[in-house]
């Protein structure tokens, strides 16, 4: 992927070349065969199949030319890592989660077969030496959680520095008392590893350019809500998953141009998909690109996907940082901590600010049915996916359950299963 040659920067970022190449090769053909094969695209995502092209070129040389001018980058796995913080630093923030299988042989020494998809892509990555992002970060900062990432993050300590965030499962007074403190904790270490002082107006620069691009999203989900679908589930789900490592400002003006397009799409009522398609809410376990399986088997058998309830769609982007009020350091880091807590992820409990908003996210975008993606062997989602099914049941709108791993092995099960709940929604 890429027309410029980056070998010279791979090799310096001591990639196992060979397994490199052969990892770019793969997701080359499955983005050709998956995303370039789609009918009547925006014209606005050339952009994304530009940074998709360039996935491991032009923006790790932005990385690598950033460290060279002092900047440092921080790696994140999970949405409760303000990227506020890391920005008031002048640092780089990236996302690292993997959607893909690599390196299992390898990971399957040092973690158990039955770990789920997310956390042996992530380790088997790095473990494969195929990653220039992680091999870019000068800290990785993981977070607890679920048990599985918990231990994962010690092992993978062995191979780049890590700082661990604790995150309370409830949010009692007590629980938000210790989810400060490790934000302000988070804070020192962020200052210590970047050697920048954080400031409230650096604070305040940072929450801006984040909030901007939340708000760039929340265009974007808005428009999804027109009947004909402006923009495919997929085109939506890739802008969702480049937000985590492209440079933020970019990366809003670019998604600003696009919802100026689909307004006009929406105007004309021009549509990925004929008026009447029908429509799916995905909700679940986050998809880090290049997982792209269970939504190109939706979309291709004839529905339009009009929302993400994921870490990887609205539960992540959805909230604010409200600054009304707050002058200092101490007073706006309270309002992130604030707002990183509202964040409704399957493992707090109990948890019903979740399953509400699944349901304020179906009738918002006129969804006819709900897709419950599960990871096998993640225990949060898989065991709320019943509580969702239930809600969904009492709301009288049709929910399937797919639990999965990132192999193609089950492609054509799932098919079936699809094509059984889109007849039963038609």
């Amino acid at each position: 992927m890429g027309a410029k040659n980056y070998t010279e920067m791979w090799k310096s970022l001591g990639l196992n070349l060979e397994a490199h190449d052969g990892l770019l090769q793969i997701l080359g053909k499955a983005y050709s065969d998956i995303y370039l094969s789609q009918k009547n695209r925006p014209a606005g995502m050339a952009y994304l199949d530009f940074v998709m092209n360039e996935i491991h070129g032009l923006r790790i040389e932005e990385l690598v030319e950033a460290k060279k001018q002092g900047r440092k980058v921080i790696g994140t796995f999970c949405l409760y890592v303000p990227e506020e913080i890391i920005l008031a630093a002048d640092a780089v923030s990236v996302g690292l989660c993997a959607g893909a299988e690599c390196g299992t042989e390898l990971v399957e020494q040092i973690l158990p077969r039955n770990t789920c998809a997310l956390i042996k892509s992530f380790v088997g990555f790095k473990l494969a030496g195929v990653c220039p992002y992680v091999e870019a970060c000068d800290l990785v900062i993981g977070e607890t959680t679920c048990d599985g990432k918990t231990k994962a993050y010690e092992i993978f300590s062995q191979y780049k520095p890590m700082f661990v965030l604790e995150i309370p499962h409830m949010k009692n007074a007590s629980d938000k008392l210790l989810w400060r403190s490790e934000v302000g904790r988070l804070a020192d270490k962020i200052e210590e590893v970047t050697g920048k002082k954080i400031t409230a107006e650096s604070l305040k620069k940072g929450v801006a350019t984040a909030n901007a691009k939340r708000e760039a999203l929340h265009r974007l989900n808005r428009l999804r809500a027109a009947d004909p679908a402006p923009i495919s589930g997929l085109d939506s789900l890739l802008i969702n998953q480049v937000q985590f490592y492209d440079d933020p400002v970019r990366f809003t003006e670019k998604i600003n141009e696009l919802c100026d397009e689909l307004e006009t799409r929406v105007a004309k009522k021009i549509g990925v998909a004929a008026e009447g398609t029908p429509r799916i809410l995905v909700s679940g376990c986050p998809m880090a690109a290049p997982d792209w399986k269970l939504p190109s088997i939706i979309e291709k058998n004839g529905a339009v996907i009009v929302g993400e309830e994921s870490c990887v769609g609205e539960r992540g982007t959805r909230n604010l940082v409200d600054l009304k009020g707050a002058k200092t350091r101490e007073e706006i880091l309270d309002r992130i901590a604030e707002r990183y807590l509202g964040i409704d992820c399957a493992v707090f409990t109990p948890n019903p600010e979740r399953i509400d908003h699944v349901s304020e996210m179906t009738r918002k975008y006129k969804a006819d049915g709900v897709v419950h993606y599960e990871i096998q062997f993640c225990t949060p989602y898989t065991m709320e996916g019943q509580a969702v099914r239930q809600a969904m049941n009492k709301n009288g709108v049709p929910c399937l359950r797919i639990e999965t791993d990132y192999s193609m092995e089950d492609a054509a099960q799932i098919q079936t299963r699809v094509q059984a709940f889109l007849e039963l929604l038609k």
